[in-house]
């Protein structure tokens, strides 16, 4: 079971927490994860731009707030024993956290190793008050950071990849054994370490991947994600109201919404659940009740409707770079896209049309400008590129189902209902896995587009 930011926001959440880890030991073995509480990550980003800055009095005033706020989150540990020794763990690491910022603070500079250093902390501060608020009700639970766990993973510090084979192999013998003499681990979300000991983070979305990596490495039956949404809806409940909860979803299907940024899932975690064919289970918090959604091998039965959600994707912004030149001139694309990458720019999206005399690509907003500095500095004056277009008011609708695979008419129904409201399309892009079709509207018409697909599709109704 991972428990988000959201869920440990304060300390009546905690207890929550608490309260239903203890409710579902009676019949299973659980491990638990844990995220930063409530928006700590961010604050600590904060603090680490700061003190790179060199800005003594702003970093004590953020230090001050984290020590704060964790202090109010000790409530949670109702048992006066165990606070005490929860409360001094605390203090320790506020001291550990306050030493390495300030020595950034000192040298105006933050390394990748430096700054997930800093960034550690506020998984290590919540996961310390989750298990003293278990130890609270005499749960038999012990504190591991994920390194201690045994995840080990690569030094690509700010979002390092796991060495799969190797931290399978230690998680067995540290949680495993944990697990058979009784106890209920409460472990750190986002943090590993290198092989040499060395603090890194699993970037965005890590502590759902600590989650699935240790799913994976004990196989376990199920892994839980607890957020603050009863699981993956058809269509964003704020441009839709008829929006309904996916109760049953493939891996697939899932790692597209998440790619597309579905709230509560992030594509890498579901990389070891889908390998070793683990469901995962998408939870509210805050309605325990709630079936919420599962993500398996199956997804929903066959026979039902083709499209399964509609996703709207804004803050983007579409290249075009034309030019007679390019047609059957080799290394055109590859250019431009190194280009991009060399510039730390991710394309989201790209067409490119078969006379090859033009290619699109879609891009995050706030990179734009870069973007197109960097193509026009390497590509305008070779006699290739003609020009360099650009629009900074688009959207891109994203169609996704499994069910969509070898269904004949799905596109033209969707452009079909899209074209019935008045909305031009402006770019197109389909792979040949068939479970997503997307495509770039002007920003004003996203939500309608979003609404016309959903409806054609009738899929407010199970």
């Amino acid at each position: 079971m991972k428990f988000g930011g959201t869920s440990l926001a304060s300390a009546e959440r905690i207890k929550h927490v608490a309260e239903l880890v203890k409710s579902y030991l009676k019949d299973n073995e659980i491990v638990v994860v844990c995220s930063a509480a409530g928006d700590t990550t961010d604050t600590l980003i904060t603090l680490v731009e700061k003190a790179r800055k060199g800005r003594h009095e702003e970093v004590e005033e953020i230090l001050s707030g984290i020590e704060s706020l964790h202090n109010g989150l000790l409530d949670a540990v109702t048992d006066v024993r165990v606070r005490e020794d929860v409360s001094e763990a605390i203090r320790q690491q506020l001291r550990e956290l306050r030493r390495a910022v300030l020595g950034i603070t000192y040298l105006r500079e933050a390394t990748p190793r430096s700054t997930d250093y800093v960034l550690s902390f506020g998984e290590k501060f919540s996961t310390r008050i989750v298990s003293g608020a278990l130890a609270s009700l005499g749960v038999k639970t012990t504190y591991l950071e994920g390194g201690e766990a045994g995840i080990v993973t690569d030094s690509n510090f700010g979002e390092a990849s796991p060495l799969m084979e190797v931290t399978r192999f230690e998680v067995k013998r540290k949680v495993g054994r944990l697990l058979e003499e009784g106890y209920t681990p409460t472990i750190t979300g986002f943090i590993a370490s290198n092989e040499e000991g060395v603090t890194t983070t699993l970037g965005r979305g890590g502590s759902d991947y600590t989650a699935t990596i240790l799913a994976y490495s004990l196989e376990a039956d199920e892994v839980w994600l607890w957020s603050d949404v009863d699981g993956l809806m058809t269509a964003h409940p704020k441009i839709v109201k008829e929006a309904r909860v996916l109760e049953k979803i493939s891996y697939n299907e899932a790692i597209e919404m998440a790619l597309f940024g579905a709230k509560g899932l992030h594509p890498r975690a579901l990389e070891p659940a889908m390998n070793a064919r683990i469901p995962v289970r998408i939870k509210n918090i805050f309605n325990v009740e709630a079936p919420g959604t599962l993500i398996s091998e199956q997804g929903a039965p066959a026979g039902q409707r083709a499209v399964k959600a509609v996703l709207l994707v804004n803050d983007t912004a579409m290249l075009t770079v034309r030019g007679a030149s390019m047609v059957g001139r080799p290394g055109t694309s590859a250019r431009i896209l190194d280009t991009l990458a060399r510039t730390g720019i991710n394309v989201m999206m790209i067409s490119q049309s078969v006379s090859e005399s033009s290619i699109s690509l879609i891009i995050r907003r706030e990179k734009l400008h870069k973007a197109v500095t960097a193509l026009e500095n390497a590509l305008l004056g070779t006699g290739v590129v003609a020009s360099i277009e650009y629009e900074d008011d688009v959207s891109v609708v994203a169609v996704v189902g499994e069910g969509m695979k070898g269904t004949p008419g799905v596109a033209s129904r969707v452009f079909g209902a899209v074209a019935g409201r008045g909305i031009n399309i402006r770019m197109i892009a389909q792979g040949s896995s068939e479970l997503n079709i997307s495509f770039v509207v002007k920003e004003n018409d996203g939500a309608e587009a979003v609404k016309a697909i959903h409806e054609e599709y009738k899929l407010e109704s199970v």
